[in-house]
C-alpha cells in the first residue's frame, strides 16, 4: 500500500485550452498589433523610416520590456571596429600583474640607485663593515711588516 492511504494521486486533472478560444486570442491580438501600428503611422507622418523602426522594436520586445527599458550593466556588447577607427598609436592598457611587475622593477630600481649613493640603511651597514675589514687588513698588514723587519734584523745580527 503507498505511503498515505489509499489515495494514489494528487493534484488536479489537467485542463486543455480550447482550438477555437486560442485562434480567438492570436486575432484579437494581431488586430490590436495593426490598431497601434496604424496609430504611430498617422502621427509620424514625415518619418517613415522612424515608425518603421519602432515598429520592428515594438515587434522584438515581447512581454514586460515593451513596457520597461532594461538595460543589464553586466552585458558586455562585442562591437567589432573596422581596421580604419583602430588606432595603434594609443596607449594600451596593461593588466593589474603587468603594472605590478613594472612597479616592482621601478622600485627595485630606485632602490639599487640609493644602495649604490649610500643612503639605504643596508647600504650604510655595508660600508662600516668595509671600514671595519679595511682596519683589521691593515693592522694584520703592519703585524706582518713588523715581523718581516724584526726576522730580517734577526739574520742581520745572525750573520755578524
Amino acid at each position: 500500500m503507498p505511503r498515505g492511504g489509499k489515495r494514489s494521486h494528487k493534484g488536479r486533472g489537467k485542463q486543455f485550452s480550447n482550438p477555437e478560444e486560442i485562434d480567438r486570442q492570436m486575432k484579437a491580438q494581431k488586430e490590436a498589433e495593426e490598431n497601434a501600428g496604424a496609430e504611430k503611422g498617422s502621427s509620424s507622418e514625415s518619418g517613415d523610416e522612424n515608425s518603421s523602426d519602432d515598429e520592428n522594436d515594438s515587434r522584438k520586445r515581447s512581454g514586460v520590456e515593451g513596457l520597461i527599458e532594461i538595460e543589464n550593466p553586466n552585458r558586455v556588447s562585442q562591437k567589432s571596429k573596422k581596421v580604419a577607427e583602430l588606432d595603434l598609436n594609443a596607449p594600451k592598457e596593461l593588466t593589474r600583474r603587468e603594472r605590478e611587475e613594472i612597479e616592482k622593477q621601478k622600485s627595485k630600481e630606485r632602490y639599487m640607485k640609493l644602495h649604490l649613493e649610500g643612503k639605504t640603511e643596508q647600504a650604510r651597514a655595508d660600508l662600516a663593515r668595509l671600514a671595519i675589514i679595511k682596519k683589521q687588513r691593515e693592522e694584520a698588514a703592519k703585524k706582518r711588516d713588523e715581523l718581516r723587519k724584526e726576522k730580517e734584523a734577526e739574520e742581520a745580527k745572525a750573520k755578524r
